[in-house]
């Protein structure tokens, strides 16, 4: 974003749901999934992390110029790949990164440090100034300029309460608005599972304005949010409701601007949502409605949904993937991340 004072960034309240959680509270019985389209997602090239214990490349983002991807890891770093001979390599990090006090162990795992190293989870890019925008879990909204760097926290803050789980984020290419998600007002990333466990649902919809730094709660109340993206037509937004596998569309523009409604019933619990190439959406299902831990090894990774919340596109794979966002780019590749995995998957439909 090239003049940040201004600008309108809004967010949406998401909560992101434990796996046995998940299990125990399953959303309403599986629907038949309409004859679709289906991709094998089980072959897929990697894109492997370096160090044994690194992982969880949650997001996957490019640049302006098509870098990348660009994705942020269990060490707090948001990482770029330079190709099969350079690999990854460091592009960005927040406030309280350091080399040494953030390499996991197995004596100190990511999830002991990561509450001072940082955990980035969301990812955009503002391809007019090349900054990219960052939903760290524990830091807050951040900024990086054009080449990378340390970050700078943006909005750790909403009406004077901390923002606790920041998730995801999503850029109006347009008028460099930006959207960012907050999980819970009372629980933090390393403590997912009480997010579900409880019930919690002090989701919050935000604007939020740079030039003051004051964010503006639009709406609460939400069932488990989670990931969101703008439309291709940048009138709403589209949010992942997890609990209840359902998909919901926020409008910020037109006459239906500040009310929500019904989109899409999913086929699984969905995580992060982004906008494909033919004006609708790629959803990442962490799994599926009723999964059960036998039978043949294959399950739903992610669905592509049309505009008006048909889904149109299946693609399947291992139960050991368990997807948290597909990005599909031009010559039909598809890229997948993941927070338990140590690579980025890459998918040719």
């Amino acid at each position: 974003m090239a003049n940040v004072s201004g600008k309108k960034i809004l967010t949406v309240a998401i909560s992101l749901l434990a796996v046995l959680a998940l299990l125990l509270e399953p959303c309403a019985a599986a629907r038949p999934v309409p004859v679709t389209a289906t991709i094998d997602g089980s072959r897929s090239l990697h894109l492997p992390l370096r160090g044994s214990l690194l992982r969880g490349p949650e997001s996957v983002a490019f640049d302006g110029h098509g870098a990348g991807p660009y994705s942020g890891v269990s060490d707090g770093r948001v990482l770029k790949w330079n190709g099969l001979a350079r690999r990854w390599s460091t592009y960005a990090y927040g406030p309280g990164y350091s080399a040494k006090g953030c390499t996991a162990s197995r004596t100190r795992p990511a999830e002991v440090t990561e509450s001072t190293c940082g955990r980035p989870l969301g990812l955009r890019f503002h391809y007019k100034s090349g900054n990219l925008y960052i939903a760290d879990a524990y830091k807050g909204l951040m900024r990086v300029g054009p080449g990378g760097g340390k970050a700078t926290v943006l909005a750790n803050e909403a009406d004077g309460v901390p923002l606790r789980f920041t998730n995801g984020v999503d850029v109006d290419q347009v008028t460099g608005e930006v959207f960012f998600t907050d999980s819970s007002m009372n629980y933090q990333r390393s403590q997912h599972d009480r997010v579900t466990a409880t019930g919690d649902s002090t989701d919050r919809q935000k604007k939020k304005y740079p030039k003051t730094k004051s964010v503006t709660v639009l709406q609460s109340g939400i069932t488990y949010p989670n990931g969101l993206a703008i439309s291709a037509d940048r009138t709403h937004l589209v949010v992942a409701l997890t609990g209840p596998c359902k998909l919901m569309r926020y409008w910020i523009k037109g006459p239906k601007a500040g009310t929500s409604e019904p989109l899409a019933d999913l086929p699984g619990y969905p995580d992060n949502v982004r906008a494909d190439l033919k004006g609708g959406f790629w959803v990442a299902l962490h799994r599926e409605k009723m999964e059960l831990p036998f039978g043949p090894d294959s399950h739903l990774l992610a669905v592509r949904i049309n505009a008006d919340g048909q889904v149109v596109q299946m693609m399947k794979g291992s139960k050991s993937v368990r997807p948290t966002e597909v990005v599909e780019r031009e010559g039909g590749k598809l890229y997948m991340g993941s927070v338990e995995l140590p690579y980025v998957g890459v998918v040719s439909e």
